[in-house]
């Protein structure tokens, strides 16, 4: 009905529409086309509307000018016009309100997922938690993939400039997925305009939206609330696919996540661990420390030269765990692991001017988190 309506405001054929570079992307689940439809619905209503009482009005303004002999009228108080353009609205806004209310309550149903994923949002990247459904237990995070020559002009941007992740989330088509959201450190917003989902990540709260793509593909989206720095290095990005392709991606995330499991008590050389950490550093602390480790000046501390970082190496634990209050500093003990988080303090401690020799083993994180 809503479908039909739409089209029938408009009478824009459906490839004219998939072409408008500023019409809303092609909607992929049926809450999505819902919003679509009303979208063409209400902006039929608002022009017909628009159209018809300034056409009222540039006619009236005229056809009865001074200059043709025509003098004003003088009413007072109809109780008909009083009726009028009382009723008019009242039907038009309760014409607009019940397609509205209907695809609202249906974006916030939620209940009975075939699948359950836990979103976080870090500063500035994406946590991804699979809780219930196949692929439980799966979890990674999910961070820009766009080079940095791209990013500072060295390199001609790519097609997916900005909107590109090294792991992105990936559903099954045609399953209802459960999306969880909250957020490690200020308000983020997970949005994927094709599915028709704009959510709020807020810290200390947990929301839920929920989508069914139904059609395979790659959909793209990205941080939609002021969020600090980066907020715009910090892309959203599905993969649906068929349900085969979905339970070989589950067993290949499953085999690379029990061959990532490290003994916690295994001693690391300096070479590994600075091996490593320059990856890590590279992902998680580039975008506020730069890849100089010369920081930005007056918003974001330098680390080479650092006191801290050439200081006690317990200090500099404690903070990159927990982050420090009244600052930008945010907490990464729940986003890296022990070695990950071992491995960027190591390199940090040995690398451009600083030379401490430090080699911190992953069990001394471990310590540090009791």
């Amino acid at each position: 009905m809503i479908e039909a309506a739409g089209a029938g405001l408009l009478a824009l054929p459906g490839a004219v529409q998939a072409a408008y570079q500023w019409n809303l992307p092609s909607p992929v689940t049926r809450v999505a086309g819902e919003i679509y439809d009303l979208h063409l619905i209400m902006m039929g209503i608002i022009l017909f509307i628009f159209v018809g009482v300034f056409g009222v009005m540039f006619y009236s303004v005229y056809a009865h000018r001074r200059s043709v002999g025509h003098k004003a009228e003088h009413f007072h108080e109809s109780t008909t016009v009083e009726i009028i353009w009382t009723i008019i609205p009242l039907v038009v806004l309760i014409g607009m309100a019940w397609p509205a209310t209907k695809t609202l309550l249906g974006l916030k149903d939620t209940s009975s997922p075939d699948l359950t994923i836990k979103v976080t949002g870090y500063q500035w990247k994406w946590g991804y938690d699979y809780l219930k459904g196949e692929g439980e237990g799966i979890s990674f995070l999910s961070n820009l993939a766009t080079p940095q020559d791209q990013i500072t002009g060295k390199a001609p941007k790519g097609e997916h400039y900005l909107l590109e992740v090294d792991n992105p989330m990936v559903v099954p088509v045609n399953k209802k997925v459960r999306v969880l959201l909250t957020a490690n450190d200020v308000i983020h917003a997970w949005m994927v305009p094709a599915f028709g989902v704009k959510q709020d990540a807020i810290p200390g709260f947990v929301r839920d939206t929920w989508f069914r793509a139904e059609k395979e593909g790659t959909y793209r989206g990205q941080c939609a609330e002021l969020c600090g720095k980066d907020h715009g290095f910090m892309p959203v990005v599905v993969e649906v696919v068929s349900a085969e392709k979905y339970a070989a991606w589950v067993g290949e995330q499953k085999r690379k996540m029990a061959a990532a499991a490290e003994d916690p008590n295994k001693k690391w050389s300096l070479a590994e661990l600075r091996s490593r950490g320059a990856k890590g550093y590279a992902a998680t602390c580039v975008p506020c420390h730069q890849a100089n480790g010369q920081g930005v000046k007056g918003t974001f501390p330098a680390l080479d030269g650092s006191q801290l970082v050439n200081g006690p190496r317990g200090r500099q634990i404690e903070i990159v765990l927990n982050g420090k209050q009244g600052t930008a500093m945010a907490p990464f003990g729940k986003q890296l692991s022990d070695t990950d988080l071992a491995a960027v303090i190591t390199f940090t401690r040995n690398n451009w001017g600083n030379k401490t020799g430090d080699l911190i083993q992953p069990s001394e994180i471990g310590s540090a988190r009791k």
